[in-house]
């Protein structure tokens, strides 16, 4: 009777233990589901364009194919039309290569100001009353209430000679001519760093929030200074935070095309700006998606390569 029993019993469990790898799969394929259709179709899209050929037409490539509409054979001799010469004239024109090398320049020094500025925020915000917490993080988000194009585009009043930041210090005496701001490289660091705070502050913010107070403690206790134990205890704790910062800010800043085209002047080269007037002003299509599946690549390998490292570094542990 036992062994009879035991059976609905076991049934349900099996049904439960099937309910919850479905929940389980439901869960792992959405996100696979969305990456699939809108990253890496559109990829495999601008990847076939980057071996087209330009053409005065529309779309202005060829060849042009269509899986769904043509036949097999079609699509296959299509393909076999594909070639490699774009790849090669980006070798040929160092604006491409100077654009890149800019882009990562710029990005690089641009994520460490950020850091630099948007640590002490974090850190305050950590640190303050419990009950202040809230205001203090709705005041870091609330620029991303406004749009983001109006945001950068409130600089120029402010940047140019002219503007807001020559009159004030015009009439603190500071300086005797307004500065030339506006329409150079420092104007587009100004607004990567205003425009991309949140992105640093915030998890930094949620990174030192969790940090727990009783390890700084005792180290005051074992007669640790508190810049020591700030930089022995509370730094390599946000570490986490911190790199997740630098990812947030860099990644986007490398592509970035309204700040350097608002703000910056003619000799701000970036990617972002290249790959625009591939695309629309000289409507060569091939060349800006070979331009983008390179700024891809540049992206994508030292972040799986970092991701690799990170790995096996808590294998070890």
């Amino acid at each position: 009777m036992a062994a009879v029993t035991g059976l609905p019993e076991a049934g349900a469990a099996s049904d439960t233990n099937r309910k919850r790898s479905g929940g389980r799969w439901l869960v792992i394929g959405l996100p696979f589901a969305w990456m699939l259709v809108f990253f890496f179709v559109p990829f495999l899209i601008v990847f076939k364009i980057s071996f087209s050929q330009t053409a005065i037409a529309m779309p202005p490539y060829t060849p042009v194919f269509d899986v769904l509409r043509d036949s097999w054979a079609m699509t296959w001799s299509k393909i076999g039309e594909l070639s490699t010469d774009t790849y090669q004239f980006l070798t040929t024109d160092d604006l491409y290569w100077r654009s890149y090398v800019n882009s990562l320049v710029i990005a690089f020094i641009s994520t460490c100001i950020t850091l630099l500025v948007g640590y002490p925020i974090a850190y305050g915000m950590a640190r303050a009353r419990t009950e202040w917490r809230p205001m203090l993080l709705m005041m870091v988000i609330l620029p991303f209430w406004t749009s983001f194009l109006i945001r950068v585009y409130a600089w120029i009043g402010i940047l140019s000679r002219e503007g807001l930041l020559n009159k004030v210090l015009l009439w603190l005496g500071v300086i005797d001519q307004p500065l030339v701001i506006l329409s150079t490289t420092t104007a587009v660091y100004i607004g990567i760093v205003y425009s991309y705070l949140p992105f640093m502050v915030l998890p930094l913010y949620s990174a030192l929030e969790k940090l727990d107070g009783t390890l700084l403690e005792a180290a005051e206790d074992l007669g640790c200074p508190p810049w020591k134990a700030f930089w022995q205890v509370t730094f390599p704790l946000s570490l986490p935070g911190v790199i997740a910062g630098c990812f947030l800010v860099f990644i986007p800043v490398v592509g970035e095309f309204v700040i350097p085209d608002l703000l910056g002047g003619s000799t701000t080269l970036m990617i972002g700006r290249t790959l625009w007037n591939e695309f629309f002003s000289n409507r060569d299509w091939p060349t800006a998606s070979a331009v983008a599946v390179i700024l891809l690549a540049i992206l994508i390998i030292p972040i799986v390569i970092f991701q690799n490292q990170q790995a096996k570094a808590q294998e070890r542990l």
